[in-house]
């Protein structure tokens, strides 16, 4: 068939990538554009082959192979499959497991196929030379993308550039157009770019049966004593300023009045509630209690639908994620008074539907695969998220409820 095919190593792709423009192999390092990229992709194998593109394989690696952000963003555009390997962590460190048997066996069986004149293949492992001879023995002519190397030496193998039929270099110029450094002020990675509707929901006001319970226990409670050293310092390190702060700072950062040095012991930190300590009640408000979740407002066929505009359509950014779960479940409110009462609540999410809005976000690979976690940062996007459509779709919008 008179067609090529791009097959990429999305490790190699990246990481060289990274290696060029930021000075580490680090994905982490970079930002890309994955529209602009498959696009630059796609027309510069259809020029180098001039053959129409059939396909670009995107292999990659995804702990416990569960479909990050990007590749779901990847896998709904046009002419693209996504293969995912497994992702494990060995010694510190990342390794891709089964992602360059995916692409043997993808590269041999397009060639024994004949589903195609052309294979570009975009890698630089060495273990792929088999596949390789394999498909040129099949008549199909192999080239074989470098990403440009930092040292200006190979980083291929050099039996796989030997053995293919075209070798081209994507250099420093072509890589930046989909591809950039992001900026380090420091030893560690950048903070996540603020965001205004998170920003909000930091400082939203807390409501008034908070504020007069805050107020009495700051009457009726005297600063406990400052710890002294313990055993090997153990009080001591514990009460050492940490450099990204933790949920009981911002709690203390948010408490009106003095604040003890510890909590009170009836008091707990809820993220879907009030800022600061407040006391967990033995149930939750009436009005609270009786709101529908979105699994009881959707009916199998709203199901079915659901998991298909998630596959198809649903990019998994978390400000987006949570704006989806508002949209259906406002949709299908039969009671909008249960609307009104929602939006006088903010900025706390009843924990009913706090918990399905985390548990429907898990979907999208925004677990954070040390804890099995959601990053503290997409939990506050999420929430954002869903009070913008929430805000969006009643009378009076929340206060300051994403901007």
């Amino acid at each position: 068939m008179d067609r090529c095919i791009v097959l990429v190593d999305a490790g190699y792709l990246l990481g060289a990538a990274a290696s060029l423009l930021a000075g580490e192999p680090s994905r982490s390092r970079i930002t890309v554009d994955h529209t602009a990229l498959i696009q630059g992709l796609r027309e510069r194998a259809e020029s180098d082959t001039q053959q129409p593109l059939l396909r670009i394989y995107w292999f990659d690696g995804a702990p416990d192979r569960v479909p990050q952000p990007e590749h779901r963003r990847l896998r709904v555009m046009p002419r693209v499959t996504v293969r995912l390997g497994a992702l494990t962590r060995s010694d510190g460190r990342w390794a891709q497991k089964g992602v360059d048997a995916a692409m043997h066996a993808e590269l041999t069986e397009l060639a024994r196929n004949r589903a195609c004149s052309d294979i570009v293949l975009v890698t630089g492992d060495g273990d792929l030379l088999p596949g390789m001879m394999a498909a040129k023995e099949h008549g199909v002519a192999v080239h074989l993308w470098a990403v440009q190397a930092a040292d200006n030496n190979y980083n291929q193998s050099e039996d796989l550039v030997a053995e293919a039929d075209e070798r081209r270099v994507l250099d420093r110029a072509w890589i930046t157009q989909a591809v950039r450094a992001k900026e380090l002020t420091g030893v560690c990675a950048p903070p996540p770019a603020p965001r205004p509707e998170i920003a909000a929901i930091l400082s939203a006001p807390l409501p008034e049966s908070a504020l007069a319970a805050a107020a009495e226990r700051t009457a009726g409670e005297q600063p406990h004593p400052a710890p002294g050293p313990g055993r090997n310092g153990s009080e001591e390190r514990g009460a050492a300023v940490k450099g990204v702060p933790t949920p009981k700072d911002l709690a203390a950062l948010r408490a009106p009045g003095p604040q003890p040095a510890q909590p009170p012991a009836s008091a707990t930190l809820r993220w879907s509630s009030d800022k600061g300590w407040v006391d967990r009640p033995a149930a939750e408000p009436p009005e609270a209690a009786s709101m529908p979740t979105l699994a009881q407002l959707t009916t199998a066929e709203q199901r079915w639908a659901d998991r298909e505009e998630d596959i198809t359509t649903v990019g998994g950014d978390p400000y987006e994620v949570g704006q989806v779960f508002a949209r259906r479940w406002v949709e299908r409110l039969g009671d909008q008074s249960h609307l009104q009462k929602l939006s006088a609540m903010y900025p706390r999410v009843p924990h009913r539907i706090d918990g399905e809005l985390l548990r429907y976000a898990a979907r999208f690979g925004l677990l954070a695969h040390k804890d099995d976690q959601i990053d503290e940062h997409d939990r506050y996007a999420i929430r954002a998220g869903f009070w913008r459509e929430i805000g969006v779709r009643t009378t009076t919008e929340p206060t300051a409820a994403g901007g």
